[in-house]
């Protein structure tokens, strides 16, 4: 007869305990504020609008250089855009009266000794002519911001003998535009002409002309003041970042005689009262219905 040893089972291991929890529950990840946050969106606009204004800078370098985009074609890619919505003979003419304002820069570049590229239309935004500078100092870059508006001014003008010899408010419409425009390019805020303009009088009131675009922005909102107005405030902020550097070169740049800030005061003031008076001279009264 066999004996079966009969062995002890095992005691089964006691189940291990649960890990300690924190008497105030799960701890979650501490979230930024709300100044960080927006600190940081600040950031990332920024750098967005950095390598917009990298990348628009080589575009109006390159573009003399290309063969395609002469003046004479972008005049025409000009003509055939304006042409959608005012019609050929508006898009014409108002191209041309853009011409006149442009050749007003490049005459007086060359002038200052600048080589000056001709002027090369983008639709919608106007026309730029390409310089490696404005020239020497103050006064002459606020001689070549103010000599757009001048020769701009002095071609509306030329278009209101033609309108009281013909009858034709086309060339009516015509100069009320280019008074208009003119005008609106003597705000006092860099890249406007009127910015150039200041450079030689008060470059503090850039910041007043950045004031009056953003209400002009805010009263009439479209792209395309929307776009002058982030070009604006980057150019108006390093301008001033310049200037308030102390270096002896930005001291020498910004140095204006008196009688040549008071120059620049009279042809400044007189444009805008010329411009204003011309608007009302040639506006049309429009009719509903």
């Amino acid at each position: 007869m066999e004996h079966t040893q009969w062995l002890k089972p095992r005691p089964a291991p006691e189940p291990a305990a649960p890990p300690p929890t924190s008497p105030t529950g799960p701890i979650e990840p501490e979230r930024p504020s709300l100044w960080r946050r927006a600190g940081a969106s600040l950031l990332a606009i920024a750098a967005l609008l950095a390598k917009f204004a990298a990348k628009l800078k080589l575009l109006l370098v390159a573009l003399p250089k290309l063969k395609l985009l002469t003046t004479s074609g972008s005049m025409l890619v000009s003509i055939a855009a304006y042409s959608l919505f005012f019609g050929w003979t508006f898009a014409v003419g108002f191209v041309l009266l853009l011409l006149v304002h442009e050749m007003g820069h490049v005459i007086q570049l060359r002038r200052e000794g600048v080589e000056a590229s001709a002027p090369m239309f983008i639709p919608f935004l106007g026309a730029v002519v390409a310089a490696k500078s404005l020239g020497e100092n103050a006064t002459a870059e606020a001689r070549v911001g103010l000599a757009g508006p001048v020769l701009g001014s002095l071609g509306a003008a030329a278009l209101i003998p033609v309108y009281l010899a013909t009858g034709d408010e086309l060339f009516r419409a015509l100069a009320f535009v280019g008074f208009f425009l003119n005008l609106f390019n003597l705000l006092p805020v860099v890249p406007l002409d009127g910015g150039r303009a200041m450079a030689a009088m008060a470059p503090w009131m850039w910041f007043v002309g950045f004031a009056a675009l953003v209400a002009v922005t805010i009263a009439f909102p479209n792209p395309i003041l929307l776009i002058i107005l982030l070009l604006g405030g980057m150019e108006t902020w390093r301008r001033w970042r310049q200037r308030r550097a102390g270096d002896e070169e930005q001291k020498a740049y910004y140095r204006v005689t008196p009688r040549a800030r008071a120059a620049v005061a009279a042809v400044y003031v007189g444009l805008i009262v010329a411009l204003a008076v011309g608007m009302d001279l040639t506006h049309l009264t429009r009719t509903l219905g």
